[in-house]
Formats: C-alpha cells, structure tokens, sequence
C-alpha cells in the first residue's frame, strides 16, 4: 500500500464498513466475536464453544484475507487518494469553515499594540479599530470605560493572567494590556498637502525602522506639534513596541506615501516647503540656523545617514554642536532637538 494512506504515526488508515449485499444480515463482528442476530441460535445450545490451547485469535492479516473471500460482512477500505482533508481553520474553532487566504489577508491588516498609556490614547482616538483585547486584572479598573464599550458593542475581551497575556501580546513588556487592532492606511502626500495651513513640520524619514527609535520620534513629534512622517512603510508606525514607546503619541501622528521617497519630498518643494537635511559633521550650526514654519526634516538611519540622492534633495543642511565625543546621536534624540528649536522659532 502507498505511503499515501499513511497517517501521521506511519500506520496504515483502514476503515471497515458492511459491504451492501450484507445490509440486511447482522452477523457478529469478526474484531470483537459480539453481536449478532437477536435470538439467533449458538452453537452448543448457546453456549459459547470453548477454545483449546490450539486455538489461536486470527490476527488482521487474517481477517482482512477472509474480508477478500467475502467471508466476513466487513471489508477493508482505503481512502482514495482524491479525498482530502477538511481545510485547516487557521486554529478557530467552530463548525462554520474559513476561507485560509481569506484569514491570511485578515491577519496581515492586523497588529498588536500593548502598554496602558497607548492603549488608553488609542482607544480614546479610534476605538472602531478595536478587535479583541486582553488585561490582566490590576488594570481593568482603570479600563472601564473601555471595557463597558466593547461589551456594548460585541468586542471580544478576556481577563487573563499575566503569563497568558504575554503570550497574546508576544512579549513580557505589555503592560497589562493588549488589543488587537486594525491597522491604519497610509495618506498620500497629496491629500495632505490640500488640507494644511500655514504652518507645517512634517518628518521625513529614510530608512529607519528600528521600533523603539519611530515611538521615539511619534511621542517628540505630537509633544511638539509635527504631525505628517514621510515613510516607506506605514505599517511600521503601527508595530506594538513602536506604539507602546511612543506612549499615546502615534495617535497624534499621520503616515504619509508616495509613489517613491524622493517623489514624496519633491511633492512638498514644489508645496514650498524647505528641505532640511542633518549631519553630525558638516552645516549650518542649528543655533544659528532659520527653520521655515512649512519645513520637512528629512532624517536618516545611524549607520549610514541619508543616501547620497536624498542628501542632494536638501535646501539646507544643518548640524547639532556637541563635544565630538561620539559619532552622532540617536535618530530620535536629535529629533526631539530639531522640533523643540522648529517649535521655539514658529510659536513665540
């Protein structure tokens, strides 16, 4: 027989069924020796024939040969090797069946956000995104108003404890708290040019993508009023430790895209916007710097700092003075720096 009919312990799959040209007799089932007619007679006036030492039980090699003669009202069956399995439900139980590319799309819309400082903003800014939550039970006090909304409105949520909501959220920084959210869209650099006034910070940034770097740059960004991030991937302001550094800031924030990077900082030029490229080395000293009240900070990973093409795009480059001890500063130190003098120049 093929490996085909194997099943997961590498024994063969037999099913035994009554063949139909014996429907209508009940004889006895050749595995166990019960069954039968009722009131049909035993041999021995009934009595069951006693077995001799030489007798031995037929094994199923045996069973299935007389199977084969048609000796015996059961017979061997395999499962043919068209018939497949139930699809897989992706571990949701129930009856109903799930569509697994139809389940795969839903959770890639999805993400985890934890911490209760986020989870708080989140839920006061956008609780529709809301699908299902977890707490642990110190916390539910101060969630309930949340708590009483998801009842309200059909949203899963579950008291959990503490080793079962780290395994929910996926880490044991969580704070007590985790909901399963929506994520949002990205808005394109168009729409959010039609709808700006006067004055407008928005950050530019290339390349970054380290978590806990992007909710630092979101909490400096809604301390000190910029409300547009030019990324590549939006979806990357969303990510659980980047929401839960934040704490409540990415709420206050905007992904914005284009058709590319430097298509998008195009678009804010020909917006008059300015440009401002940083560097650890060379520029205008920022204590000496005008920073225009329409201005995109356009920033860089580390590593590396902005690539060549980005760094020509810039109308003005400034540097932030310091001892000269280290390379450089974190992405998001020296962008809480750049906002809070964007911040002192535009709003005396």
């Amino acid at each position: 027989m093929n490996d085909e009919f194997k099943g997961k312990s590498g024994k063969v799959k037999v099913m035994y069924v009554r063949g139909d040209d014996e429907s209508e007799k009940r004889g006895q089932n050749p595995r166990t020796g019960k069954g039968g007619r009722t009131g049909a007679a035993r041999p021995d006036n009934g009595r069951r024939p006693s077995r001799h030492a030489d007798d031995k039980p037929r094994g199923g090699r045996d069973r299935d040969r007389d199977s084969a003669h048609g000796d015996s009202p059961w017979r061997t069956v395999s499962r043919a090797p068209n018939e497949e399995s139930k699809p897989d439900h992706g571990g949701i139980s129930g009856k109903s069946f799930i569509d697994p590319e139809q389940l795969r799309r839903q959770r890639m819309e999805e993400t985890r956000v934890y911490g209760e400082n986020a989870c708080q903003a989140l839920f006061q800014s956008r609780p529709e995104c809301i699908v299902r939550a977890w707490f642990v039970q110190g916390v539910t006090p101060r969630f309930r108003e949340a708590l009483r909304w998801m009842a309200a409105n059909r949203k899963a949520y579950h008291v959990v404890d503490d080793a079962e909501l780290a395994k929910a959220s996926g880490t044991e920084h969580h704070g007590g708290v985790c909901f399963l959210i929506k994520k949002r869209v990205g808005m394109a650099v168009s729409e959010w040019l039609s709808s700006v006034g006067d004055t407008d910070c928005v950050l530019a940034l290339e390349d970054i993508g380290n978590p806990h770097n992007l909710g630092g740059i979101m909490r400096s960004c809604a301390h000190f009023g910029a409300k547009g991030l030019l990324v590549d991937d939006a979806s990357l302001l969303e990510s659980g430790a980047a929401v839960r550094t934040a704490e409540g800031g990415a709420e206050h924030v905007q992904a914005l895209g284009a058709e590319s990077f430097a298509a998008g900082l195009d678009a804010f030029r020909r917006a008059g916007y300015t440009l401002v490229t940083t560097s650890s080395h060379k520029g205008v000293p920022l204590s000496q710097a005008k920073l225009p009240a329409k201005v995109v900070l356009v920033l860089g990973q580390e590593r590396d700092g902005l690539s060549d093409s980005i760094w020509q795009q810039g109308d003005l480059s400034i540097s932030i003075g310091g001892t000269g001890k280290v390379e450089s500063l974190n992405v998001s130190v020296a962008t809480g720096i750049l906002l809070a003098e964007w911040w002192r120049q535009n709003h005396n």
